[in-house]
């Protein structure tokens, strides 16, 4: 019980800390706008210097930007550090169907630090502008050829204000004798498409390849399968992500966002449409039977219809039960004319007519039942059967849903390699959005994982890792907000320590037993002697039932003891009077008779 009020007390108390705590914050917080003389101006300056030097967190880790260099042979690698876009080449083309005025691929590239970025020196690419069409590409160190070798392609993207509606994938643009970088388009000829996409609420990541029929030469594009993972937050969370394209010449591909696979598949499986045709199509020269049965029940030809089947019976019927409540007003009607209703000024009979005043609710019915004339309510006709139908039965001339029989796809034909792609040779970024300032950096082409992990490691790596020194941790957010907020200090402590007080409570808050000191004041005896009087008690008790088992059943031995010896002797007497008896009746012991 002692405990209890102590916990109440301690909480009260707290709780009492806390309103002051905020009522001197806000007052604080009203001092900082009345003037000051200069001299307490100064003595408080000096106390907040002093206070910010003590309770200012230690600086985070500095982490150090260089730029990334490439371990292995690569195909395409660019970080921007240079702080140029030489290499790149800007579109100058323009979209066709298109207005002129936003037909032109006049968006705006250049090469900045990232907003609030964590690593000095660290640049990319960023598209500037919004609802503008950009274009920009560049050339690789020599065209890439599908063969024995994987395919990896990885950059990173940071949304830096979001993203309402636009993209920022990357597209690998086809080796062909028209391919011009300065005219760059929407149509320019790409072997793989890969990368973010997001309009609405329709989160993307694109893979797409463009495969080539070898029947008749078209190419067609195929899409990936949508990722299960959750996409949004790679959009929304102003964080930079990397993302990677895996595919290897087994047609196997893995898409990964920050080193984590979100979708996976085969080229020969999961593509749609899929990468072969069927064998066999419908015939489109088929058509239905005239005489095709495709209707599984039909009337029965055979019902008739009752003869007390009334189709004329109204579906509801008057209740010829119901009365008229009492106080019903049957003379005064439902709506009368607004008596506080006025004409207008301007009100012209001529042009709008007899002017009449607005119907309002009868102010009478308000008390009453009802006013006007008095209807019965209407219930349903329990007669009421409706129109008459035959019953449905089973057709016996059903012969099935019709359907255009199979014939040999004249275009049919397998690839079982789609993975050797056409080859590309450039790789640009032909984007619409309606969002400013997406960041692009660390793009490479490669063929070996290792390298691709290593240029990862030491480009986004790096992002993570400062960015992970430059976030405090919870206990470092929490001391700050408590030096904004010094009523959360409270907060903070009864967070703690109200569970740790429940803990106490409910563990000692049990019966009280009085203490050794207590019991040396009486005789009563103390809790060990009282049990081991007790256990003594029961040991006796114990004994006790035993010993009266025992003579118990001594007693009943003894009885039968002695009725066995009383048999016995019994036993003898009976023998020796027999053997007298036998005695006696012999001849050599009867006396002689007298003549």
């Amino acid at each position: 019980m002692e405990l209890k009020w102590l916990l109440y007390v301690t909480l009260l108390a707290l709780g009492i800390l806390a309103a002051q705590a905020h009522d001197m914050d806000d007052d604080n917080d009203a001092d900082d706008v009345v003037d000051i003389e200069d001299d307490l101006d100064d003595g408080i300056e000096e106390v907040e210097e002093s206070k910010s030097e003590t309770s200012s967190p230690p600086p985070a880790p500095k982490v150090t930007y260089r730029p990334p260099v490439p371990t292995g042979e690569v195909y395409f690698a660019e970080s921007f550090d240079k702080g140029t876009l030489d290499g790149w080449i800007l579109s100058r083309a323009k979209k066709d169907d298109t207005d002129d005025e936003i037909a032109k691929y006049d968006g705006k590239w250049e090469v900045q630090d990232m907003k609030d970025t964590k690593l000095p020196g660290d640049k990319g690419l960023v598209l500037v502008t919004r609802a503008k069409h950009h274009a920009i590409s560049s050339k690789l160190s020599k065209p890439f050829v599908f063969d024995t070798k994987p395919l990896i392609i990885q950059y990173e993207v940071n949304f830096q204000n979001g993203i309402e509606c636009g993209g920022a994938y990357v597209k690998l643009l086809s080796k062909t004798p028209e391919l011009n970088l300065d005219q760059f388009h929407d149509k320019t000829p790409y072997t793989i498409m890969f990368g973010p996409d997001k309009c609405g609420e329709d989160y993307k990541l694109h893979f797409i390849f463009r495969h080539k029929n070898p029947k008749t030469g078209k190419y067609e594009e195929k899409h990936a399968k949508r990722p299960d993972a959750d996409l949004k937050s790679y959009f929304t969370d102003k964080k930079t992500h990397l993302y990677t394209l895996v595919l290897n010449p087994d047609n196997s591909f893995e898409i990964l966002v920050d080193q984590t696979v979100v979708n996976s598949g085969n080229l020969l499986n999961d593509m749609s449409p899929p990468v072969n045709p069927p064998r066999e199509i419908e015939d489109p020269n088929d058509q239905k039977p005239e005489d095709w049965d495709e209707r599984p029940k039909i009337p029965d030809p055979d019902a008739v219809k009752p003869d007390d089947w009334d189709e004329d019976a109204p579906a509801k019927i008057a209740d010829e039960n119901a009365v008229k409540p009492e106080g019903w007003l049957d003379d005064e009607p439902e709506y009368v004319a607004d008596p506080d209703a006025e004409k207008p000024e301007d009100w012209d009979e001529d042009m709008d007519g007899e002017w009449e005043a607005p119907q309002i609710a009868n102010p009478k019915c308000e008390a009453a039942p009802g006013c006007g004339t008095w209807q019965r309510p209407m219930i349903d006709n329990p007669n009421y059967k409706g129109k008459w139908k035959p019953p449905m039965i089973d057709n016996v001339n059903y012969q099935g849903i019709w359907k255009p029989r199979k014939i040999p796809n004249p275009d049919f034909f397998e690839d079982l390699e789609p993975f050797k792609m056409t080859p590309f040779t450039a790789v640009g970024l032909e984007l619409w959005s309606m969002t400013s300032d997406i960041f692009f950096d660390n793009f490479i082409i490669c063929t070996e994982r290792a390298v691709a992990d290593d240029w990862a490691n030491d480009g986004w790596g790096l992002k993570k890792a400062a960015d992970g020194a430059a976030e405090p941790g919870v206990v470092g957010q929490m001391m700050a907000a408590a030096e904004e907020r010094p009523w959360l200090w409270v907060v903070c402590i009864l967070t703690v320590a109200l569970p740790v007080f429940l803990v106490v409570l409910f563990c000692c808050s049990g019966k009280k037993q009085p203490s050794a000191a207590e019991y040396k004041k009486t005789d009563a005896p103390q809790p060990d002697v009282m049990d081991d009087e007790k256990e003594e008690e029961k040991d006796k008790g114990e004994k006790e039932e035993e010993e009266e088992e025992e003579e118990a059943n001594e007693e009943k031995l003894g009885n039968a003891s002695q009725e066995e010896e009383e048999e016995e002797e019994e036993d003898d007497r009976k023998r020796a009077s027999e053997e007298e008896e036998t005695v006696n009746r012999s001849p050599r012991n009867r006396k002689p008779r007298k003549d």
